[in-house]
């Protein structure tokens, strides 16, 4: 009997040995980063969207700051309302709609687009309008005018990119920019931002406004409010995405410099915060390993989260303007722990390199043969060198890949 059982035992063995063999961890400190377009015929832009429907790429809206005037008006940019698509990952595009057609949503920036179902989803963000600036008398240097955006709360949604439905011209959450979005349970969430625009920006007042309330709606016309004040300190540029039947919310930022009131130097959160339904929170870490930040993105790929890109300040008392944005890429499995697996996105070497306000999507792979992949897009490579004038007007329109290289066998999901 006992030899009938034993090669039972180990044919099962040898079964699961082979079923797992393939689960190991994977080996993203070995992914490689290509450039798939390095001027795409989109205008270089910050504050972008960009989401995959019907194995179709969609990009849209974003910000591109204008050269300075004389004298120089802050925060003065054109403010995009295109739509364009790929069909091969971003090596080509097709425009759909130029800004002007007035059969879609506004021009704006700083906004979020989601996927759910058939559609595309588009929701809040501002633009920057410029307004007569009521300089005093015999003052040298005033700019003649002053950016003043619209904060948007309205919801749109398109099954192609070219025909747009507006679903709310007014929601019930505040219109704001750098707000959160994610499809979760297929209901549409979304969560902080802020209204008003940065003095760091615009130059002065009025203060900004943060948020940290939470909303969902299953058709982006009828929405319920969660929570008004979630437990995570009001912020925008945060990140949310969508793992193992949770929310998670990553980093953020509550100001874009150190004012002389500025609470937190700088003024940037790396926390990491979830929930099941939006409205129950938990704190999975208060500081996670890598730096706070803001205009950085976190995706899932394998079951894991990847963080990288984002703003950063310099913490060298000696140069304050000394190019800090972030060089590092952090893998996490649970949101709580994080190991560094390179210090060069986009084959980056110097800091001046890094982007922030880009946008990212993660191609799973799967029986198509294409390899588990992070594609990025455009964005915004200022450091706050203000011994640079011209520093800010270096925005991108290319379109990266983050994968594994062809002997690589893409492991399995655990």
């Amino acid at each position: 009997m006992y030899r009938k059982i034993l090669p039972v035992v180990a044919g099962l063995l040898l079964c699961f040995t082979a079923a797992n063999a393939g689960k190991s961890a994977p080996d993203f400190a070995s992914y490689e980063w290509t450039l798939i377009n390095e001027e795409a015929r989109w205008a270089p832009r910050a504050g972008l969207q960009v989401v995959s429907l019907k194995n179709r790429f969609y990009l849209m809206g974003g910000r591109t700051p204008r050269p300075p005037g004389s004298p120089p008006v802050p925060g003065d940019s054109d403010i995009w309302g295109d739509v364009w698509m790929s069909n091969d990952k971003g090596a080509s595009w097709e425009q759909l709609l130029a800004t002007d057609d007035e059969q879609h949503w506004p021009a704006r920036a700083y906004f979020q687009a989601v996927t759910k179902g058939r559609y595309i989803y588009v929701l809040g963000g501002q633009n920057f309008k410029l307004e007569q600036n009521n300089c005093p008398p015999f003052v040298t240097g005033c700019p003649p005018f002053v950016s003043s955006s619209d904060f948007f709360n309205d919801v749109w949604r398109s099954r192609d990119g070219v025909h747009w439905k507006q679903m709310t011209g007014a929601a019930p959450w505040a219109g704001r920019a750098g707000l959160s979005s994610v499809v979760h349970k297929n209901e549409i969430y979304i969560m902080g931002g802020s209204f008003n625009d940065d003095p760091a920006v615009i130059g002065g007042p009025p203060t900004r406004v943060y948020f940290n309330d939470v909303w969902k709606s299953r058709n982006g016309r009828d929405w319920v409010k969660l929570t008004d004040n979630a437990p995570w300190e009001p912020r925008a540029g945060a990140i949310v995405v969508v793992k193992n039947g949770y929310i998670y919310l990553l980093g953020g930022e509550d100001g874009f410099t150190c004012l002389p009131d500025t609470p937190r130097c700088p003024p940037y959160f790396n926390d990491v915060w979830r929930t099941r339904d939006g409205a129950n929170w938990e704190q999975v870490t208060a500081a996670a390993d890598w730096a706070p930040r803001p205009g950085h993105q976190v995706v899932v790929l394998l079951n894991h989260f990847i963080l990288f890109g984002g703003f950063g300040l310099s913490d060298d008392p000696t140069d304050p303007f000394k190019a800090a944005n972030p060089m590092d890429i952090w893998v996490s499995k649970d949101g709580a722990d994080w190991r560094q697996v390179s210090d060069s996105p986009w084959n980056a070497v110097t800091p001046e390199e890094i982007k922030y306000d880009f946008d990212a999507l993660a191609v799973s792979g799967g029986r198509s043969g294409q390899r588990p992949s992070i594609y990025t897009f455009g964005g915004d490579r200022e450091t706050f060198d203000f011994t640079d004038p011209l520093n800010y007007l270096n925005v991108d329109n290319d379109v990266w890949r983050f994968s594994p290289p062809l002997w690589m066998t893409a492991p399995n999901r655990e």
